[in-house]
């Protein structure tokens, strides 16, 4: 009679657990993809695509009349806009939005409200550091005009 010893290999629980934890890690970063924070540009964001020719020629208009000009000074934890001499003794109306592309729960808008010099500072030592965009909306008699800067808070 012979006797045949069998011996015990891990291979086959190996390839099993490596198979396992391979679809653990898999899950794992579906889930993590699946719950990550995924918004537009902003809320509205077809309709606004709708009315981009007016926003075309709303920027044309501005700078047929000279360009407004938009300047961070870090020193004053302000923003100066500073409006053409061509808008002197108009009434202008608008808003100053101040947009944060990468989150926006941290956008604000406030009134224009110019000066004699037709200048406004915009206070930005409660706003976040970083990337924003300042886009500036006014109507001065029956015209509209539109203007943006791009603004890095430091």
């Amino acid at each position: 009679m012979t006797t045949q010893s069998k011996s015990f290999t891990l291979w086959p629980y190996a390839i099993i657990a490596a198979i396992v934890l391979f679809m653990g890690y898999i899950i794992f970063f579906v889930v993590q993809a699946m719950n990550q924070d995924v918004d537009l540009v902003s809320k509205d964001y077809y309709e606004q695509e709708i009315a981009f020719q007016d926003h075309i020629d709303m920027v044309g208009r501005t700078k047929a009349v000279g360009d407004v000009a938009i300047n961070y000074k870090p020193e004053n934890h302000a923003i100066l806009l500073q409006l053409p001499e061509s808008f002197a003794g108009q009434h202008i109306s608008g808003r100053v939005n101040l947009f944060r592309p990468s989150d926006d729960r941290l956008d604000q808008e406030v009134p224009l409200q110019l000066g004699r010099d037709l200048s406004q500072l915009v206070e930005t030592e409660k706003l976040e550091k970083g990337l924003w965009k300042v886009r500036v909306n006014f109507s001065a008699g029956e015209e509209t005009y539109y203007t943006e800067e791009t603004i890095q808070l430091k």
